[in-house]
């Protein structure tokens, strides 16, 4: 009897595997495969596109431009604007006029261990944002707002400190009733993170309020989700979603083949390009694929404190010698446009009458020459005081595709008498030390993400360069600072013309095609593999990814 029942079971065991079953027993988790794993996980500190795609599942923004690249709320119910009269010009004590916006919370609202979430998580968000020592670097920073109203649990009143273009766009929030207590023992700066229990116990349910929780951490390694039993909004299509740290690229394309993980995250934290090309190419059914343009920027920080690169003459040079179009035909197969500045030809702030750099070998040595530069005995260029054009390149170790860009790079600025020597680093570390305390000594080559009309204050302006004093907040890692630069921003973040404001963008992306504070390099375009049972996934193509609307992911 015992024989049968074991032959009984064994058959069973097989014709489930088989997909005799129901269809959503063989697909209740899903398990995705990413190539960088979050230095921290506070949603609101590091600029790192890894730890915004984790904690998209779990902790939600109060709103957010969706796949259609408009605005709307996530965690409220009806966004601001100037014609509902949830957000109003007032007069400021100053004589100056500043904003009122008022924010109006969803009512069912709940963290995960049942508290509700109200309007005085929001006031303690600010409270700790516009402490400069938190290190918050959010694309949407909290200290816009100079006092907030609690109204009811439901209703703040934010008054900010400006007439503001983006005054109906805010980041998550965080929970008063868990973190407080961090806070308060906080006494210098970089104490909040290292108390912050999103580090020191990520599986506190309390910490969360979005579709699902984390319920079970490994640091670099993965990360488990799954549902949050408070969560009011759609259902979540899975019992389990598991986040699988696999730092090379190429095993990760093997995991994918292999069945070990189900798909790969496509926000640039994935496969590369030319890795989903060929998938497609080879496995044409095998997998969903999409190719999203996307405002991903790729390009090389300088250093600016570095002597070297002082001189715009030569950081002209070292882009001319880049033969940028040869490296997007033949890595990625001309999907990736060649980049002018920061802004993407996507942007509705786009610029079109700025020029490529071209690639011009000839120019490049001549500019260097008129710098002070000409090659020494062994072809690298010294000045007249003998140091060498040398740097350093790093980029985030395990992605082949950056691998061979660098090496391209490399080979390109040789023939112009530049030196560059590899030095590559995990990703947690390249974002989480490195970039984050401005650590590196010439370059580096990641990219920026941006959301829709995201102001290029933290990543262009001089108060966002990352210090000690502001534990290391902001996300200006080359250490750009120009006065000119800086008013435009403050302009523009305050011109509700869009006339005006387009004005403003096109004056900033001329003085960054002249100055030169990074190198450009291509508009990337985001590969995105999926199963080809999963529905309702729907990349963005900006900074709010696609884990906002994680709840509405499910099998067929």
């Amino acid at each position: 009897m015992r024989n049968q029942r074991t032959i009984l079971a064994l058959l069973a065991a097989a014709w489930l595997a088989a997909g005799g079953g129901p269809a959503e027993a063989a697909h209740d988790t899903l398990t995705i495969g990413i190539a960088q794993f979050p230095s921290s996980l506070q949603p609101d500190i590091d600029a790192e596109v890894v730890r915004s795609y984790a904690m998209g599942f779990v902790i939600r923004q109060i709103t957010a431009f969706g796949p259609d690249w408009k605005n709307s709320c996530l965690l409220c119910t009806e966004l601001p604007t100037l014609e509902n009269g949830l957000a109003r010009i007032e007069d400021r004590p100053d004589g100056k006029k500043g904003m009122a916006v008022t924010i109006k919370l969803k009512p069912d609202l709940a963290w995960g261990d049942g508290v509700k979430v109200t309007a005085k998580d929001l006031a303690f968000t600010w409270k700790v944002a516009k402490d400069p020592g938190s290190g918050f670097s959010n694309p949407n920073p909290w200290s816009r707002a100079t006092s907030v109203d609690v109204v009811d649990d439901h209703t703040a009143v934010l008054h900010l400190d400006r007439v503001r273009s983006d005054y109906n766009q805010w980041d998550q929030i965080l929970p008063e009733h868990i973190e407080s207590a961090v806070v308060a023992g906080a006494t210098g700066a970089g104490d909040y993170l290292k108390g912050t229990l999103y580090n020191r116990a990520p599986l506190t349910p309390g910490l969360y309020d979005g579709p699902y929780m984390i319920a079970g951490y490994d640091s670099g390694s993965q990360i488990v989700l799954e549902p949050n039993p408070h969560w009011a909004g759609t259902k979540p299509g899975f019992k389990r979603i598991v986040l699988r740290h696999i730092e090379s690229t190429a095993a990760l394309q093997a995991n994918l083949l292999s069945g070990d993980v189900d798909m790969v995250a496509g926000e640039g934290i994935g496969l590369t390009i030319d890795q989903v090309l060929a998938l497609q190419k080879q496995h044409p059914d095998a997998f969903h694929y999409e190719f999203k343009p996307s405002l991903t920027y790729e390009h090389i920080d300088l250093k600016h404190e570095n002597p070297l690169v002082a001189d715009v003459r030569v950081r002209r040079a070292l882009l001319m010698a880049i033969d940028r179009q040869t490296l997007v035909d033949k890595l990625f197969r001309g999907t990736q446009p060649v980049a002018t500045t920061w802004v993407n030809p996507l942007s509705p702030y786009y610029d079109a009458s700025i020029p490529v750099v071209k690639y011009d070998l000839p120019g490049a040595k001549a500019l260097l020459k008129e710098a002070g530069w000409t090659p020494g005995a062994d072809g690298i260029c010294v000045n007249a005081a003998g140091a060498r054009l040398s740097f350093e390149l790093g980029t985030t170790a395990g992605n082949r595709l950056r691998e061979l860009q660098e090496q391209v790079i490399q080979s390109n600025l040789k023939n112009a008498c530049v030196e560059v020597t590899i030095k590559n680093e995990p990703p947690r570390t390249l974002f989480g030390e490195t970039l984050k305390k401005r650590e590196y000594t010439g370059m580096e080559m990641y990219a920026w993400v941006s959301n829709v009309t995201e102001s290029p204050l933290r990543t262009l302006g001089t108060s966002e360069i990352p210090t000690a004093a502001n534990n290391w907040g902001g996300a200006n890692y080359p250490g750009f600072s120009d006065a000119r630069m800086d008013a435009d921003i403050a302009a523009a973040d305050s011109e509700l013309d869009q006339a005006k404001q387009k004005a403003l963008w096109a004056d900033m992306q001329r003085m960054y095609a002249e100055q030169l504070p990074v190198l450009p390099l291509f508009y990337r375009a985001e590969p995105h593999v999926t199963p080809v049972w999963l529905r309702g996934y729907a990349p963005t193509g900006q900074g709010d990814l696609s884990t906002y609307w994680a709840e509405n992911w499910h099998a067929e």
